[in-house]
């Protein structure tokens, strides 16, 4: 049951994104050579009458394209220029490339609203619910973590996380019941962590789960951020990160707790995947608006054969880094084991 939840989940964000790309492309006239859900050999396939896409299904559930006239390196001599996806407008192109993120985007702020809708719309206020410090009380409000403003849950854990790593104490600044601060410094425990655990508080109703999908995805996003900026300066390792099997290792766990906790985790997901696809870095949704942005200051498009040599030797580049996450995600099933 987990591994076809692993697919369903996975099988329908990539599905969202590609189908963004898809749509767009058709809108624009760009012809299409395949859809394709997952990567590596094909299991699957079939054409739809009066149509000139592939639609697919292969065999590793990781991924997908939508491969479009234009993005190959030795140009289709058999298709015509104004098929050919640098024959459209700037803007046309634009929203071809982008509208895969946005769809992830949109997926993860629907699921997020239902989760709060069954579950509550949680606060993303950083209120301590337990704590083996006689210094802090349950209730009391964490304001500043290392002299850096914390009152944001999502951002807070990712500095504690990255504090964790290293087995640095940190320094909190909480707020009293009493509207007093006060300074306290954590060092880890026996158990390798700081002795607390925060919650936020729970509001219900239709306007509070609107309120909580937007609030949420935003802090999501920003949390995102840190995680990558800490990857570049080192405050966090390359163990941080999960593939495939480290995320089948989570849709388990979390499937064990409950099915509004799985909502909750394609939201996460779907936003990880929308939010990666926007940096740019070639191979990616972000890199290809990159080039395009390029091509705005400089009046003119980069050559197709240089950009597309480009993309091509990061997305290997990519597939490299992703072996040696996967990797590492066996080497800690295997240690956990």
């Amino acid at each position: 049951m987990t591994f076809i939840l692993f697919i369903l989940i996975l099988g329908i964000i990539v599905f969202i994104h590609e189908f963004g790309h898809f749509i767009f492309a058709k809108k624009a006239g760009i012809y299409v050579y395949e859809f394709s859900l997952g990567m590596g050999p094909r299991l699957f396939k079939f054409n739809r009458k009066n149509d000139e896409t592939e639609y697919s299904i292969r065999l590793f559930p990781i991924g997908g394209y939508v491969q479009m006239a234009g993005e190959e390196i030795e140009q289709d001599k058999k298709i015509p220029d104004d098929k050919k996806m640098q024959s459209k407008t700037w803007l046309q192109r634009f929203l071809t490339v982008i509208a895969g993120v946005v769809m992830n985007f949109i997926l993860g702020l629907i699921l997020l609203f239902i989760y709060a809708l069954l579950n509550g719309a949680t606060t993303n206020n950083t209120y301590i619910a337990t704590s083996t410090n006689d210094k802090l009380q349950v209730g009391d409000l964490i304001t500043k973590l290392n002299g850096e403003s914390a009152t944001n849950q999502d951002v807070f854990l990712i500095k504690y996380a990255s504090n964790l790593e290293r087995g640095k104490d940190i320094t909190i600044e909480v707020k009293h019941k009493d509207n007093t601060y006060e300074e306290v410094t954590l060092k880890l425990n026996e158990d390798k962590n700081y002795g607390i655990s925060f919650a936020g508080e729970i509001e219900e109703g239709f306007i509070a789960s609107i309120k909580y999908a937007f609030t949420k995805f935003g802090n999501l996003i920003l949390q995102m951020w840190y995680t990558i900026s800490y990857l570049i300066t080192g405050k966090l390792s390359l163990n941080n990160l999960s593939g495939p099997i480290g995320i089948y290792q989570v849709v388990d766990e979390t499937a064990k707790i409950g099915f509004v906790n799985i909502v909750y985790l394609m939201a996460l997901l779907s936003i990880n995947v929308g939010f990666i696809n926007l940096l740019p870095i070639p191979a990616f949704d972000g890199g290809r608006v990159l080039f395009m942005a390029i091509e705005k200051v400089k009046g003119s498009p980069v050559s197709p054969k240089i950009e597309n040599t480009i993309h091509t030797i990061f997305f290997i580049l990519l597939m490299a880094l992703m072996i040696a996450i996967t990797y590492n995600d066996i080497v800690k099933v295997i240690f956990k084991g």
